[in-house]
């Protein structure tokens, strides 16, 4: 279900809230506010073209810190909100926990906050409905081996149940 819009179309349309809200709630960014001040600043010289033009402009207000490049948190923002994917993940899960027989196991693995808050509650109301129970009571993260091996491994979050009813 893939929406109409671009990135390229969200950079250069949205206004300043809506982009700040994006940059929060998608992507959990502490340099938001700066970060919408400096699209806001380029676009209004010029339309915003390219990734290449959005992560300079990123890069050129806030530093980097750690492993991640300064624009890579804006980046999933955007390309969660355009795949739709947290409302993806919303409708499978019940999908998929309904194809279970009893006795089945779901599993997931989320890569950011986003994805594995949505999985919790949808765990957490079976588990209310005593409809499920936990095989994992914590979610399983990967091993300082795993990161070493697969470095996009790090963010991941395993999470298990098993269908009881």
């Amino acid at each position: 279900d893939r929406l109409a819009v671009t990135a390229k179309d969200l950079v250069n349309g949205l206004g300043k809230k809506e982009l700040y809200e994006i940059l929060t709630h998608y992507a959990q960014e502490q340099y938001a506010r700066v970060i919408v001040d400096a699209i806001l600043r380029a676009r209004s010289r010029k339309q915003i073209e390219t990734t290449q033009e959005l992560a300079s402009i990123i890069e050129k207000v806030v530093h980097r810190h750690g492993h991640l490049h300064p624009a890579t948190k804006t980046f999933q923002a955007l390309r969660i909100v355009i795949n739709d994917e947290l409302g993806s993940i919303e409708r499978f899960l019940p999908r998929a926990f309904e194809m279970l027989a009893i006795g089945g196991r779901l599993v997931t693995i989320a890569f950011h906050e986003g994805e594995d808050r949505l999985v919790k509650q949808f765990e957490q109301e079976l588990e209310n409905q005593k409809r499920a129970e936990p095989l994992t009571k914590r979610p399983i993260e990967p091993s300082t081996e795993e990161i070493a091996a697969n470095p996009r491994s790090r963010s991941g979050k395993l999470r298990a149940i098993v269908k009881l009813l």
